[in-house]
């Protein structure tokens, strides 16, 4: 048998192991040299870079619609943190340095959380369905991500209403693992966020019109039986096509998914 490690040996472990990443990464921004983004403008950029929405209330599995209604609240909470913030040229966007924390005092309930392939439900859950729509739309984007944490190793749920191609998804967790992006061009950008009826929405705009457009493709998807698990594969494209000219500048591969399945196939013993 494998030996524990310290996070695993009780909860009170977790959270003294939590509380030291936590203070880790404080302690590591104070000494960063990175320019994160704070300042806020009301008033909209004039150009729009991309725009998505995101559906809140999934039906996922077996999961408790409760964690769904609860998520719904969380981002409620959590978007108008981070909306209107103004990347500038040479800024880092930091998801957590505008949301802060999320515990229950501030209002935060219970949602769906993801670890290690596991569901469970935590205070200030859903919030990587955020995530996942500003990753998406900084895809569209020339901005630069530089921290991303994947938890495409387990394909947890069938699709429903997919938009987005599997494996373009981010895991979080306040505050050490961020999603960030660095602004390395000479153009602002505003990225603004807001929850409407059933949709988390978000915008990036710009103070310059964007010299290319992204379109993002999953490619070669399949599903492959290896021993008695079954695994989802495929990968995931960017072609960066030049507005002016409609030639193909690029076309880079995002994503090679091999991901664990957790749910029975339909169609398969």
């Amino acid at each position: 048998m494998a030996r524990k490690l310290f996070c695993q040996i009780s909860p009170l472990t977790y959270k003294i192991s939590v509380y030291k990443c936590q203070k880790l990464r404080s302690i590591k921004d104070i000494f960063s040299k990175a320019n994160f983004a704070k300042d806020k403008q009301k008033e909209p950029l004039e150009f729009l870079a991309y725009a998505h929405n995101s559906l809140i209330r999934r039906r996922l599995g077996n999961v408790d619609m409760e964690l769904q209604e609860n998520k719904a609240v969380n981002l409620s909470l959590a978007a108008p943190k981070v909306t209107n913030v103004l990347i500038k040229p040479g800024q880092t966007f930091s998801f957590w340095r505008l949301v802060g924390s999320t515990h229950k005092k501030y209002g935060y309930k219970e949602g769906l959380q993801i670890s290690n392939g596991k569901v469970s439900a935590g205070v200030g859950g859903g919030m990587c369905q955020f995530t996942n729509l500003i990753h998406w739309i900084v895809c569209h984007t020339p901005l630069k991500i530089i921290e991303h944490h994947h938890h495409d190793r387990f394909d947890l749920f069938p699709d429903f209403n997919r938009q987005v191609p599997f494996g373009m998804g981010t895991s979080i967790f306040n505050n050490y693992l961020d999603y960030r992006f660095f602004n390395p061009t000479d153009t602002t950008f505003q990225l603004i966020t807001y929850v409407k009826d059933e949709y988390l929405c978000a915008q990036m705009r710009s103070d310059k019109p964007t010299k290319y457009s992204y379109h993002i493709k999953a490619e070669n998807e399949r599903f492959e039986k290896k021993g008695e698990q079954f695994y989802r594969l495929g990968e995931v494209y960017r072609t960066v096509v030049d507005k002016r000219s409609g030639n193909i500048i690029k076309k880079e591969l995002l994503r090679k998914n091999n991901a664990l399945v957790m749910y029975k196939l339909e169609n398969n013993d």
